[in-house]
């Protein structure tokens, strides 16, 4: 859960008794995104964001929808807000569904579902007196960031086209719709001019990026730009930042971008959710791109650039999921030799397909299933990190301390993998980018020295 706690916008004040609104931002970075840009527009128009809901004169909540625990969470967010302020508003993926909103909490002033900036913003209007004088400039130009200033979540396109038999996202969000590149291009280098080092590329299927569109080209600095993976990605690299793919569906076309990652245009890292990788659960998943050549593609990406980091999510107790295809999705772990990886229990999410396409797996199976996968990957993930010990890696500085700073390397995105922790002859900046020599390794971690 995001709450906005600090100023974010350092010196620029709001006006003398600008309405306050009280914000809560829940889900993944593709809702930040989206709650980035409400905020954007709320300070665009003189509001004042107030850190607590009680002294608000309203509050935003942005929901998660996709798991029923998620919408558990939401509906208690909602639950505070009401009780600590009582004017709230509700947007996001629970919004495309508001009669689970109003069968609990029918006083909520008003729903928007996802992506509808400007319905959140006319309930904001007639809740609040609206504020007499609005200034551009108490907006930078990159506008509001909910993320600490040095890296910051890119989003490209909404929506997804893909309708795996587990996900509800299509019916939340809609069908795939890209951003024009130019657009992408202007706002990545509105950040990196505003001091962001790193850029996390995020959509639902990053690498379906301009499908809808036809790959439609748009002029950015006298040159035609493709809406596709590789173009982006090529352009994207020229910034000057760290750039960091996430959800990146294993087309075959992603097999041009490793070149890109080679040749240190982007970083070495992607972000794959493979979901499972028996062939019959991946057909009852009904999961786009040919899965079934997996190994073979991950091999072949390791081949032309070897300081390749894979991470992906899995999947296990999926509806009809046997002892055999839990099996080889383990003996599929110990061939791919994944870097990172991350492990959901199936929940059975209300309207979702997959919950009536075969028999449910007993809870306790599915939390057996989930100790043993994560058991095995960590054997593997700790073998693969130890490998870094003895050389040295660039370090992204997340946090300092009094002697140790925390960071990230290249192969690390931040909140989902692991740090660095980095000592130092000399203190370390938040945002700087150091060389560390790395020294030892636990299961996910890394730890060295700056300055050596």
């Amino acid at each position: 859960m995001t709450t906005i706690d600090k100023d974010i916008l350092g010196s620029r004040l709001p006006a003398e008794g600008a309405p306050k609104v009280s914000f809560v931002s829940l889900g993944c970075p593709k809702a930040l995104v989206d709650s980035e840009r409400i905020i954007t527009r709320l300070r665009a128009e003189g509001y004042e964001l107030a850190r607590k809901h009680d002294g608000a004169d309203l509050v935003i909540v942005n929901t998660c929808g996709f798991l029923d625990s998620a919408q558990a969470e939401s509906l208690e967010a909602i639950g505070t807000a009401l009780a600590e302020n009582g004017k709230v508003i509700v947007t996001g993926c629970m919004g495309a569904e508001p009669e689970k909103i109003t069968a609990k909490y029918p006083n909520v002033l008003a729903i928007t579902g996802p992506q509808q900036y400007e319905s959140v913003l006319d309930a904001v209007h007639r809740a609040t007196t609206r504020p007499h004088d609005p200034f551009v400039d108490l907006v930078p130009p990159e506008g509001i960031k909910l993320t600490p200033r040095h890296y910051a979540y890119l989003k490209i396109s909404e929506g997804c086209n893909n309708r795996c038999t587990f996900c509800i996202i299509p019916k939340l969000r809609g069908d795939l719709v890209s951003r024009p590149a130019a657009d992408v291009l202007r706002e990545a280098e509105n950040l990196v001019k505003a001091g962001v080092k790193e850029l996390l590329v995020i959509s639902q299927d990053t690498s379906a990026y301009g499908v809808d569109v036809k790959y439609a080209t748009s002029t950015w600095k006298d040159k035609e730009v493709r809406a596709k993976f590789y173009d982006l990605a090529d352009a994207l690299g020229d910034l000057g930042a760290w750039v960091r793919m996430h959800y990146v569906y294993p087309y075959p076309h992603v097999d041009d971008v490793i070149p890109l990652m080679a040749d240190g245009k982007i970083l070495p890292y992607l972000d794959v959710p493979f979901q499972h990788a028996s062939p019959t659960v991946l057909k009852r998943m009904r999961r786009p791109a040919a899965q079934d050549k997996a190994l073979a593609r991950v091999q072949r990406w390791r081949e032309i650039c070897p300081e390749l980091t894979i991470r992906s999510t899995f999947i296990v107790g999926f509806p009809g999921e046997t002892d055999e295809e839990f099996e080889f999705l383990l003996d599929w772990l110990d061939e791919a030799q994944l870097d990172r990886v991350g492990c959901f229990r199936y929940e059975p999410v209300a309207g979702a397909e997959s919950n009536g396409i075969a028999a449910a797996v007993p809870q306790e199976v599915i939390e057996q299933r989930w100790n043993r996968f994560m058991a095995r990957q960590q054997i593997i993930s700790a073998r693969r990190i130890k490998r870094k010990v003895g050389t040295r890696q660039q370090v992204i500085i997340d946090e300092v301390g009094p002697t140790v700073a925390k960071g990230r390397s290249k192969a690390d995105a931040p909140e989902i993998d692991g740090s660095v922790y980095v000592t130092s002859r000399r203190p370390l900046r938040v945002g700087e980018i150091v060389t560390a020599k790395i020294e030892r390794a636990d299961a996910y971690d890394l730890y060295g020295t700056a300055g050596f």
